[in-house]
């Protein structure tokens, strides 16, 4: 049996009771670095608690036994949410399209397998196999940064935390947050530390967004506290959006055993995504408008180059204006230079916004001086003509437009769909 991921989840029992696992198997990386776990972003359908209780000729036969009809059962489990109704495949169907089993707990022993296990399923197969829609409508990119206290001292990226590997573990394909996770490695340690936390200046927070591609910042804070080594651990857990870290929601978990952390902060970071995603489609994870504003920039030698010789041929049709006795009064043209900020989600969709631009009657050119790809780019725009004229014109194309001081907020006017019906997936158990 071919398995492409074996990953390591401790389960929880009431308020997160850990009982020992025997023969637990693990993905994880050697520790001592920031990257020791890898980010899963997979995106995978995941079928959890799924219980086999299996007996075989040797250890090694029965815990096969026992993975084969957790596949089989996960199946028929998916099926039914997803479809509402059975579904069967080959196992050699199944190995194709499963992603990994995640071990919440098990047993072995000479010659039989006892476990809770769960299924990852690989989502655009088992979507199509299902026939059923398996795009999630996502928000824009949000910096995700575990922040995480322990004896008295916070830290991001400045050394590892079990907090930091929580959050790569976390399967985040079926949320409806975008996040921008990173694996704490180059300058991540030196731009994103405890002390960036308490800075709200948004200009160095757009520098810090641009260069990771997100739009805006959510922090998740965790802070530890610890009864004795090796005894009860408490979490508080604290979900915090944008630079002002704005309070989204705030809970305490508590496990009884202190080699139970990994399943603390799990049942913390499922219970954090749970509160992003209902700010987010409540309307408060609203992205910082601060944050989307672009100081001017210097212009380039070729926007000056542009503009002197739209000022130049302006200077001549006035003159050619004045010295035609048959005109009664002499044409003037008024050339100046704006800012435009569009939405770029792709490299494709810069380059048809500065053509569609381009095409703008009055429009002398049009070049992006500030590119952020799945953000909001800025172009300098020369327009014959006053910024009103520009958004009259925009909005003939089309465009939605949002004028501020010599500034225009232009994004496509977006079709109106009817969405698909929403599918309820439960928490894992």
């Amino acid at each position: 049996m071919q398995l492409s991921r074996i990953s390591l989840t401790l389960g929880l029992a009431s308020a997160l009771a850990i009982a020992g696992a025997a023969g637990v198997v693990t993905a994880q990386g050697p520790a001592g670095g920031a990257s020791a776990v890898p980010i899963d972003a997979s995106g995978s359908f995941e079928v959890s608690g799924v219980q086999v209780d299996v007996s075989g000729k040797d250890a090694e036969t029965a815990r096969e036994g026992g993975w084969r009809i957790a596949q089989r059962k996960g199946w028929d489990i998916l099926a039914q949410r997803l479809a509402g109704k059975k579904s069967t495949l080959s196992d050699s169907a199944l190995d194709a399209i499963v992603t990994g089993i995640v071990i919440e707990r098990e047993q072995i022993g000479p010659n039989r397998y006892v476990a809770r296990l769960g299924v990852l399923f690989d989502r655009n197969k088992s979507g199509a196999i299902l026939g059923v829609a398996v795009a999630v409508s996502q928000s824009p990119p949000m910096l995700l940064l575990p922040l995480e206290y322990s004896g008295g001292v916070g830290r991001v990226f400045e050394r590892e935390t079990a907090w930091a590997r929580a959050w790569n573990r976390f399967r985040s394909g079926g949320s409806t947050v975008d996040y921008v996770r990173l694996r704490g490695t180059g300058p991540d340690a030196l731009l994103l530390n405890s002390g960036q936390m308490l800075r709200r200046g948004r200009n160095w927070w757009r520098t810090v967004l641009d260069q990771y591609g997100a739009s805006d910042v959510l922090i998740a804070e965790v802070q530890l506290r610890r009864e004795y080594p090796g005894g009860p651990i408490v979490g508080v857990f604290a979900a915090n959006h944008g630079p002002d870290k704005q309070p989204i929601a705030g809970f305490a978990l508590r496990v009884d055993n202190g080699d139970a952390l990994d399943a603390l902060l799990d049942a913390g970071v499922q219970r954090l995504d749970k509160a992003y995603q209902e700010a987010l489609s409540s309307g408060v994870l609203r992205t910082d408008s601060l944050l989307a504003t672009r100081p001017p920039q210097p212009k380039t030698e070729e926007q000056k180059k542009a503009e002197a010789e739209a000022e130049a041929a302006a200077a001549a049709a006035a003159a050619a204006a004045a010295a035609d006795p048959m005109l009664d009064t002499p044409m003037t043209t008024t050339t100046a230079s704006f800012t435009l900020q569009v939405e770029t989600p792709s490299a494709a969709a810069l380059t048809a916004s500065e053509a569609a631009v381009r095409g703008v009657p009055g429009v002398r050119s049009a070049a992006t001086t500030s590119l952020a790809l799945g953000g909001i780019s800025v172009m300098r725009v020369v327009y014959d003509g006053p910024i009103a004229g520009l958004r009259a014109a925009l909005e003939a194309r089309g465009w939605q437009v949002q004028e501020g001081a010599g500034v225009l907020r232009i994004r496509r006017a977006a079709a109106t769909a009817t969405p698909p019906p929403a599918t309820e997936i439960p928490a894992p158990q």
